[in-house]
């Protein structure tokens, strides 16, 4: 007989479409797997069928039949540009643009969600990677966030992989980021020592909040330069983490009440909007002379800058950078009201020159 799960839905779920709840709650299950689901009939709520756009109103009862688990995917070629930093027989470390995803989730199926990852690339590119993740995560150690660009190290060979997991769980492999967030940092450094977990309500979410099932997450932070313009005030800082948490600057910053400038699953602002013009606009003849402008980045504006480690095979230092990227940096100006017309970049917030750096030095 097939198992039978029962969700409860608390109250702080009303008004979320039942699909999107049922994908957030079911780990490893698509919210296209949940339409389907619902279309074969093993989902309820209250003991009747629903259409997956229903509102739910907090309280109800869903109860799902049998093991709602997709088909397992398997990662394919595809002929993608990749932007390679260093590449040896073992391993190689890739800057990752923003809006490409690591890897596809377990839960996806054949179809475009399952496509255009750094693991697909990754394929075509290098044709043979480690096989210790499986065959959906090929050669990945380490993980970033789809909208997050910077440097990713990949492994090759699988004795290679197995080393570097286990730098990356004794923290030997030092990774720094640079991030915009909104607000002025009141102290110049600082460490953020608080634990992540799973928010048990908004599954997409991580939360510093105490949860039985939190892990040690600690952050250190720098200011690089603080922004004060009409669009507001704003602090660029380094972060360099101990241990690699899912979403942990993202969570840490916003905990502190700075969270990352368009990261709006945490507080960020999903665009800025010229304060100075809007206060001036607030008579009727303003507003039809023109409307306040608003700067819309569309991605997080967080960036992997450089990796640090001991290469696990030759045992060489690796030294690796990667400044902002072009969307970035020209963001940052348009906010700190710099005359990009004049063809000047923002002034450099990664030491690595014009382009990415590899540098290999003995230990």
């Amino acid at each position: 007989m097939d198992e039978v799960r029962t969700i409860a839905v608390p109250a702080e779920a009303a008004g979320q479409r039942l699909d999107q709840f049922l994908a957030a709650q079911l780990e490893g299950v698509s919210r296209s797997r949940v339409q389907l689901l619902m279309e074969q009939g093993v989902v309820r709520v209250d003991g009747a069928p629903e259409k997956a756009s229903l509102k739910l109103r907090g309280g109800e009862s869903i109860t799902v039949t049998g093991e709602p688990q997709a088909t397992p995917l398997q990662a394919s070629p595809e002929n993608i540009p990749l932007h390679v930093i260093y590449e040896d027989a073992d391993l190689a470390v890739i800057d990752k643009p923003a809006g490409m995803m690591v890897h596809a989730g377990s839960g996806q199926n054949e179809d475009a969600r399952s496509r255009g990852t750094l693991v697909n690339a990754l394929l075509y590119r290098f044709k043979t990677l480690s096989g210790i993740g499986g065959e959906l995560r090929p050669g990945i150690v380490h993980r970033l966030d789809k909208d997050t660009s910077g440097l990713i190290v990949v492994a090759k060979s699988d004795a290679a992989h197995e080393a570097l997991a286990e730098m990356f769980s004794e923290r030997r492999i030092h990774k720094t980021y640079i991030a915009l967030v909104q607000g002025a940092v009141e102290r110049e450094k600082g460490t953020i020592n608080a634990s992540v977990a799973r928010d048990p309500v908004r599954r997409t979410r991580m939360t510093t909040h105490p949860m039985e099932n939190a892990r040690t997450a600690v952050s250190h932070y720098q200011v690089v330069r603080r922004v004060a313009s009409r669009f507001g005030k704003f602090t660029l800082v380094r972060v360099r983490i101990e241990t690699g948490r899912t979403h942990q600057i993202r969570v840490h910053m916003a905990s502190i009440g700075h969270p990352v400038v368009g990261d709006t699953l945490y507080g960020g602002a999903g665009q800025l909007t010229d304060q100075v013009a809007s206060q001036a606009a607030q008579s009727k003849a303003a507003r039809r002379k023109s409307s306040p402008e608003r700067l819309k980045l569309g991605r997080n504006f967080l960036h992997a800058a450089e990796l640090e480690f001991t290469h696990p095979i030759t045992g060489k230092v690796l030294e690796l950078k990667a400044p902002l990227p072009a969307e970035l940096e020209s963001f940052l100006a348009r906010v700190e009201d710099l005359p990009a017309s004049a063809g000047q970049p923002a002034p450099q917030t990664v030491s690595a020159g014009s382009g990415a750096v590899a540098k290999m030095r003995k230990p």
